[in-house]
């Protein structure tokens, strides 16, 4: 059961979207490899508005995702790829409906 969840806003440096839209294409691969990571989006809202969506079954597998290599590969690209810092927010699911 899902428990608990990040948001992670981006908002793409201006000529940098397309470069913002591969490297979440290539998280999806890295997601793929963190077994406590069971869901992983991400969204694209605007021409520079990005998000990340992700849910855990519990705050150890949150935190391994925050110390993990999508986290690391985002801050170590953020300066050029980012117009700002990201926005990480913590969510607590109240209810959720899975394929499966």
């Amino acid at each position: 059961m899902l428990r608990v969840g990040l948001y992670v806003r981006l908002e793409a440096k201006a000529g940098r979207e397309n470069d913002l839209a591969g490297f979440l294409e290539q998280g999806l691969r890295m997601a793929h490899e963190e077994v406590g990571t069971p869901v992983w989006f991400a969204v694209r809202f605007g021409p520079t508005t990005f998000a990340i969506f992700d849910a855990f079954a519990d705050e150890a597998g949150r935190q391994a995702h925050l110390e993990g290599p999508i986290a690391a590969a985002l801050m170590a690209n953020a300066e050029a790829l980012l117009a700002s810092a990201p926005t990480i927010e913590r969510y607590d699911v109240i209810g959720a409906k899975l394929p499966g």
